[in-house]
């Protein structure tokens, strides 16, 4: 057993050595309303993502960043990654909302320059009518990497 969780965890730091963000993306983030989504790598194993969307219930328009590390899944199939991230955001509409995020999830990189992903992003408000945990959301994002 302890022979098991070692290959394991050598394996798991050998894929966070080893992921790749090399290319910049840009897509379409869809949760409860829409959010156009633009990926900049930071290193090879770093970036930073931004969100612009609309459409979020009482929200209105919401901006978001988040500084995401990012770490090899290919041992499951080439192409993939996961990744976690930490950020903040704003959101416009019937009140004004700041809040702190994180960030995790996992993405395929197809062999075409076309990625898909499936996140998920807890909240914690900390200025507007309600305080305190709130909105969390999934998404599934498509993106064009150039």
């Amino acid at each position: 057993m302890k022979k098991t969780i070692l290959l394991f965890v050598v394996t798991c730091m050998a894929g966070a050595l080893s992921a790749q963000v090399d290319s910049k993306a840009i897509g379409l983030r869809l949760t409860y309303g829409g959010e156009v989504s633009y990926q900049h790598p930071l290193s090879s194993s770093n970036r930073i993502e931004a969100n612009l969307g609309y459409g979020f219930g009482d929200y209105g328009v919401g901006l978001s960043g988040a500084y995401q590390w990012v770490w090899d899944l290919s041992a499951l199939a080439t192409g993939f990654n996961w990744y976690a991230g930490v950020g903040a955001g704003v959101s416009f509409g019937d009140d004004f909302y700041a809040r702190g995020l994180g960030q995790i999830g996992i993405e395929y990189n197809f062999n075409i320059p076309l990625q898909i992903s499936l996140d998920y992003r807890p909240s914690l408000y900390f200025v507007g009518a309600t305080t305190g945990y709130g909105a969390s959301d999934a998404a599934f994002s498509v993106r064009y990497k150039f």
